[in-house]
């Protein structure tokens, strides 16, 4: 037997659409309804669970019957610069793009979208990038395309670029920012002071003297802006400009000059370079030349120079030892002439040193024979 008339139940999480012949004809809530499907009527339900209405017919629905806004619908309309936040029972949940009508069920869920103006600030406020970073957990491809997510680390400095235009220096901590219509890019700067190395320079002195020498020097970007619009490659451009400097600090002095005052080269180096690289916001903290290498014929010619210098200080050293040996010993002797107690002391005290050494001694002809023949220390006055 054909049925005519269908029930249907509509439990309180669920509500129902009525058409007649194809028309709208009202919402049915909770409960049992009879369907006359003779009459040319049929229903759709719907889980309110499931708040978003999505349906081929919602925008004409609450185009042509308004009084389903205030009663079973609620509809959200985010104009061409304007972007959304979606959150439902107080959760973030997604984004809304712009030029977009939301329309959700009215009942079991509390949904509220927290529009913002993409003409007034393109950067999502400070207060929403943790939330927007949790849902970024999620992996969602809607808030990949409207939102770029991006953290600086301490010491780093970020640069926006919007559309390929500097837009703004970002600091250190997580910034997130609305990509609709734009492209964006943030390019990082490490604030940090930094090393770079200038290795294996082969450089003529003045003197013609052909010298490998090693440099090092330690730098900070100090105007992140400045070095960026300035410099395609600002580490590369101090490289350079630290190479250049040692050439012309270095073929500007003779050999001997820089072995005796490295210090001076490291100072006008560091004086060249710091004005050079000043203007494009990198700051140079300090510069030193490691090693000064030379030739193999170098090194035994100098190897020469400091044995044959080393020798001759040696030698003049001897000298005066010597010179102040002879001056001692003609001065004792002049004060031993002019003093004849004198003389009697320096007597006995050989005369102690002798005995040391003698177990037994046998004196014959008194202490004065003795002593005149173990050293005679006055020439004989002639007769």
């Amino acid at each position: 037997m054909l049925t005519l008339i269908d029930r249907l139940r509509v439990a309180d999480s669920e509500r129902a659409l009525l058409f007649r012949h194809g028309s709208f004809v009202r919402v049915l809530g909770a409960g049992r309804h009879w369907i006359v499907r003779a009459l040319g009527y049929r229903a759709e339900k719907f889980d309110l669970t499931r708040p978003a209405f999505t349906h081929s017919l919602a925008e004409f629905l609450v185009k042509t019957h308004p009084e389903l806004r205030n009663d079973s619908f609620q509809v959200f309309e985010l104009a061409d610069r304007q972007v959304g936040l979606e959150f439902v029972d107080g959760k973030l949940v997604g984004v809304v793009p712009p030029a977009t009508r939301r329309i959700y069920w009215r009942g079991v869920h509390e949904i509220r979208i927290e529009v913002f103006d993409l003409t007034s600030d393109l950067a999502v406020p400070r207060d929403r990038v943790a939330q927007l970073g949790h849902l970024r957990g999620a992996s969602t491809s809607a808030l990949a395309e409207a939102v770029a997510y991006t953290e600086v680390p301490e010491g780093h400095t970020g640069l926006l670029l919007v559309d390929g235009r500097l837009e703004r220096l970002l600091p250190a901590g997580a910034h997130a920012f609305w990509k609709f219509d734009r492209t964006l890019q943030v390019k990082l700067i490490d604030g940090r002071t930094q090393t770079v190395e200038v290795s294996g320079q082969e450089i003529l002195t003045k003197d013609k003297v052909s010298l490998r020498l090693n440099l090092t020097a330690t730098y900070r970007v100090a105007d992140p802006q400045r070095a960026f619009t300035a410099l395609t490659d600002f580490s590369d451009a101090l490289y350079k400009e630290l190479q250049f400097g040692l050439r012309e600090a270095v073929g500007t002095r003779t050999l001997d000059d820089l072995l005796a005052n490295k210090e001076a080269l490291n100072a006008t180096i560091e004086q060249q370079v710091r004005a050079r690289v000043g203007g494009y916001g990198i700051e140079l903290v300090a510069v030193g030349v490691k090693d000064i290498i030379l030739p193999g014929e170098m090194k035994t010619i100098l190897n020469r120079v400091v044995e044959a210098e080393k020798e001759a200080q040696a030698n003049l050293i001897r000298r005066r030892e010597e010179t102040a040996a002879t001056r001692s010993l003609h001065n004792t002797a002049k004060m031993l002439e002019e003093s004849p107690i004198l003389l009697r002391l320096k007597e006995l005290e050989a005369l102690e040193k002798v005995t040391q050494n003698i177990d037994k001694l046998t004196v014959v002809g008194g202490l004065d024979a003795v002593l005149s023949q173990l050293v005679k220390l006055r020439p004989e006055t002639p007769q």
